[in-house]
């Protein structure tokens, strides 16, 4: 068996998805003749089959929480830093096709080069062994995280990596109003996106006040990621 399989409690039916998922595009362009060969495809069907059975068990699993709650323990169980620990538990770097330069510039330690690598295998699991093995993967190794995600959550980062899926869009914070005195003033932010407001909040701080109106802005966004 390949080491990740044995990490993975599963054997490929069909090795060539393994090998697939842990292709780079730069590794195709450079040995395979073009991107084609790489794991882009398979990243993208593995997150939505990831979002998928994380919105299901968020669902079930906390029946009393509201839909913007839902969203933001979502984007912090499936963003692109805890999959780059699920990653290095599984030692994927190690594992990956890479070109040259890509991993002489550090590739196999780059966040976003290791979690779109485990989109890419969870969607190779999917479609050799169904969505039983998917969600089993998926539940034992990032569902698992979901306290750890709920700690100290960065609503900016979460937001960031979530409007970051789709390349081309521009996330600002302003400073809308202040209002108190110097010893108890509040501070009102916005974030904007593409230069339209998705969210406002307020804190003591400016950070605090970007934070929430992150917060604000992942719940008005997440219908639509």
């Amino acid at each position: 068996m390949h080491p990740l399989e044995e990490t993975l409690g599963y054997r490929f039916q069909d090795p060539a998805l393994l090998e697939l998922a842990l292709t780079h595009s730069s590794y195709a362009n450079e040995r395979l003749g073009g991107a084609q060969m790489c794991n882009e495809r398979l990243e993208f069907l593995g997150d939505s089959v990831l979002g998928q059975v994380a919105a299901e068990h968020l669902y079930r699993a906390h029946p009393d929480l509201p839909e913007g709650d839902l969203t933001r323990m979502r984007a912090a169980l499936v963003c692109e830093g805890s999959l780059a620990r699920v990653a290095r538990s599984w030692g994927l770097g190690e594992h990956l096709r890479l070109g040259r330069g890509e991993d002489q510039n550090g590739g196999r330690q780059r966040d976003s080069i290791l979690a779109d690598g485990v989109e890419a295998i969870l969607a190779a699991l999917y479609l050799d062994g169904g969505v039983t093995q998917a969600r089993r993967v998926i539940r034992t190794f990032i569902l698992s995280q979901e306290d750890r995600a709920g700690e100290g959550q960065d609503y900016k980062t979460a937001l960031q990596e979530l409007v970051q899926r789709t390349q081309g869009h521009t996330l600002r914070y302003q400073l809308v109003r202040e209002t108190g005195p110097d010893h108890r003033k509040e501070f009102w932010m916005e974030v904007t996106l593409d230069g339209h407001q998705v969210g406002q909040g307020k804190g003591r701080s400016k950070k605090e006040a970007e934070q929430q109106a992150a917060r604000m802005a992942l719940e008005a966004l997440g219908g639509h990621q």
